[in-house]
């Protein structure tokens, strides 16, 4: 399926010596939705391609110092290609000839319009032109996009606890938007998941979901993994490299652990969400992306903002709507399916004849903690699947700890929390057992089962 284009409105550069004819083009091509700047010396033009990004250039062959031979513009097309090679450029003159025609066309023209000019001709080849600019650009784009996919996995999202259809309902209500989403939770509770399943609920869905890491990329490479660099920037840049804002343009970007930011170059990522401008290393000329950005942390950035190591600014930005991602632990009736869905992708990855789990591996799975989160689980279901010598997981497979990890003092619990703390540790102890563990505990299979129903605690199979 095609890709959705950007809707950032076409730029186009125009170049000519008679403000006439400057007023006449701007009215033309703006009447069509062209945003216009114009020049009306080389000088001019240089600059404006200079300082800015445009789709096409329309440019004057004649100006002061020659009138009739076109040498000046042949000159002015050299450099302007020679600044930027990629830019589509249409050539115009009062005085066309073939053999000026030729010329122009070896020096990197893409078409000749001679003056006057026809509109519907003129409009034709200007929508052309840029039309091919911008294929160029997606396919550039979409280049780059699949190198960093192959880096990249994508897992669907299960949701049928109460805390995360809370956590879906949000997504729904907000994914529309444009809005900024901050996702926090703990380490390996699915951010990257979640802002996937943002960008896929969104009206920018055909468009490009990149992701970034921020706590892999070194302080000395930001602004070239961000926002590109141009041939020669410095020492390893052998080529032109889009940035992953760059990438992003009319879909998502998605920073995961923000908190990692440098702080001298947070303002460089404000300016992208206040206006959508940046440039590329060795460039000063400023280029526009079409950019949502979501971002998640397991950091406390007001924290961060009071001493200092992150600025408000940018976090007002950031969290226009702030989504929580509850812990493993806190939406156990996800557990099972999640398992589930690992077991069938490493069963399949590995070639492995395994059924399912065990009736006791699937109490220790709901039983487990899991500090490490979805990110543990997963970990724990491939290593099952490799060690695993039957055709079911057993709790031997899952190989968990016994030890219950740090629990809050009992002396600030109630006799509820209390006791629910106490069977879950029986029951991780037994291996899942419950029999077991009723039995460990001085109680009846009956009465053990009593107290997990009243409590609260799930055991699969009940």
């Amino acid at each position: 399926m095609a890709r959705a284009r950007s809707n950032t409105q076409p730029r186009i550069l125009v170049a000519d010596d008679q403000a006439d004819v400057l007023t006449a083009l701007r009215m033309l091509l703006g009447s069509q939705g062209f945003e216009v700047t114009v020049a009306s010396s080389p000088a001019g033009l240089l600059a404006a391609a200079r300082s800015a990004f445009f789709d096409a250039a329309l440019i004057d062959l004649n100006y002061a110092r020659d009138t009739t031979s076109g040498q000046e513009g042949l000159e002015l097309l050299a450099r302007l290609r020679a600044l930027d090679p990629h830019l589509p450029v249409v050539v115009m003159t009062a005085w066309a000839t073939i053999d000026l025609a030729v010329a122009a066309i070896r020096a990197g023209a893409r078409d000749f319009i001679e003056k006057p000019w026809d509109n519907h001709r003129l409009l034709a080849v200007v929508q052309n032109q840029v039309a091919f600019s911008r294929e160029r650009r997606l396919g550039a784009r979409l280049e780059a996009e699949n190198e960093l996919l192959q880096t990249q996995d994508s897992h669907d999202l299960v949701a049928e606890s109460p805390p995360m259809r809370a956590v879906l309902d949000m997504v729904r209500r907000v994914a529309a938007s444009s809005a900024g989403v901050l996702i926090t939770g703990e380490n390996g509770t699915g951010k990257s998941v979640l802002a996937k399943w943002l960008h896929q609920s969104s009206g920018r869905s055909a468009e490009a979901f990149v992701s970034v890491n921020m706590g892999a990329m070194p302080e000395s490479v930001f602004e070239s993994e961000m926002f590109g660099h141009t041939k020669g920037a410095f020492t390893d840049a052998k080529a032109d490299r889009i940035g992953r804002v760059e990438m992003a343009d009319g879909g998502t970007l998605f920073l995961d652990e923000v908190g990692n930011i440098p702080l001298l170059q947070q303002a460089k990522l404000l300016r992208v969400m206040e206006n959508g401008e940046f440039e590329r290393v060795g460039s000063s000329r400023t280029q526009r992306a079409d950019v949502r950005i979501l971002a998640a942390t397991n950091a406390d950035l007001q924290d961060m903002v009071a001493r200092q190591q992150f600025r408000q600014d940018l976090l007002f930005r950031l969290n226009t709507v702030e989504i929580r991602l509850p812990p493993l632990r806190e939406r156990r009736e996800d557990i099972r399916p999640l398992a589930g869905r690992r077991l069938a992708h490493c069963v399949q990855k590995y070639q492995r004849e395994i059924a399912g789990f065990s009736p006791d591996a699937g109490n220790a799975l709901e039983i487990y903690s899991w500090p490490g989160n979805v990110r543990e689980l997963n970990n724990v279901i491939e290593r099952a699947v490799l060690l695993a010598s039957g055709t079911e997981i057993s709790v031997t497979d899952l190989r968990l700890s016994v030890e219950a990890p740090a629990a809050p003092s009992i002396e600030h619990m109630s006799l509820e929390d209390a006791e629910r703390l106490l069977l879950q540790s029986a029951v991780r102890r037994a291996g899942g057992n419950v029999a077991a563990a009723a039995e460990a505990l001085g109680l009846s299979r009956s009465a053990m089962y009593r107290r997990i129903e009243k409590l609260g605690v799930r055991i699969a199979g009940l």
